[in-house]
């Protein structure tokens, strides 16, 4: 199960996009994204999210 950030709550600061292991994470039209079929469910990007926007798809 990948994780999933919530448009509405995340700010685009990349923190999780910069601790991706596998660099899943990409910014679309101003809002990061996850690439479910690349995501191998580490929860990196959960726990270094400073707004608490990355939750388990």
């Amino acid at each position: 199960m990948a994780y999933k950030i919530n448009p509405d709550v995340c700010v685009s600061c990349g923190v999780c996009k910069e601790n991706c292991p596998v660099e899943c994470i990409k910014e679309v039209d101003g809002k990061m994204t996850i690439n479910p079929d690349e995501c191998v469910d580490c929860g990196t990007c959960a726990a270094n999210c400073p707004v608490n926007a990355i939750d388990p798809a």
